[in-house]
């Protein structure tokens, strides 16, 4: 173990699981570490993903391997925030990644990517096993840069019919379909009851089916203004609007 550290740490790595008084992290910490030109004895932050963080020193550092030492008296459980899970449309790869890592910075709690059918005439369209290893991978990374405690729940692709099907999707609070003939967010967001569930559809738009189908399944309709907005600036603005009702003056 090492002695309590006044220095502000130099950098967050993502250490998920139980945490010993030395964690070791593999080759990606280890490489980020060379990136940042760290070196053994330069204090760091670990956060787990799950609501844990600390902070530590650095005791080794190789081309594979990075060990941190934890100061056991800077370790803290984080309540998790207010639930909101975002239904990303399937479409450009760039535009979901950059959107994942938003929507992390934002506190989402889950992240779930829906195909609709204007989602198919998207290319390159991110959707796949591959991508969605990316995109976490993504979301790793902006949970690093952003010191937060949370990682989101990452689903697999799905259809809008099997998104609304799955038992474990949510059912309770209040689930929000952007849409520009809906009612205006300001008063949606005075009545606001977690857990949140925001929809946004694809560019392009929904089909007439997929949108009806999302009103018989009980989603309230929102409008964000007068202004046609990309799916990832209308996911951005309606998780920061949101994400600002729901913790108030937190």
């Amino acid at each position: 173990m090492v002695e309590r550290e006044d220095r502000a740490p130099v950098g967050t790595f993502y250490a998920p699981g139980e945490w010993d008084a030395r964690v070791e992290l593999g080759e990606a910490a280890a490489h980020h570490a060379g990136v940042k030109r760290l070196a053994v004895g330069d204090v760091v932050r670990l956060t787990s993903g799950g609501g844990r963080r600390a902070t530590g020193a650095i005791v080794d550092l190789s081309r594979r391997s990075l060990v941190v030492s934890i100061d056991a008296q800077s370790i803290t459980e984080e309540n998790s925030p207010a639930p909101v899970e975002f239904w990303a449309p399937v479409g450009d790869r760039d535009r979901m990644l950059m959107l994942a890592e938003k929507a992390v910075e934002l506190g989402v709690s889950a992240w779930r990517p829906v195909s609709y059918a204007r989602s198919r005439s998207v290319s390159p369209r991110g959707e796949g096993d591959a991508f969605h290893a990316k995109l976490r991978l993504r979301m790793i990374a902006a949970l690093e840069q952003s010191g937060g405690a949370w990682l989101p729940t990452l689903h697999d692709d799905t259809s809008l019919e099997a998104a609304l099907a799955d038992q474990g999707a949510p059912t309770a609070g209040d689930r929000l379909l952007l849409d520009g003939a809906g009612e205006s967010n300001r008063g949606v967001m005075h009545t606001l009851d977690a857990p949140v569930t925001i929809a946004v559809g694809p560019e392009g738009g929904l089909t007439e089916d997929e949108r009806a189908l999302f009103i018989r399944s009980g989603w309230r309709l929102v409008s964000l203004g007068a202004y046609v907005l990309r799916f990832e600036t209308a996911g951005i603005a309606a998780l920061a609007i949101v994400r600002s009702h729901l913790d108030g003056d937190r």
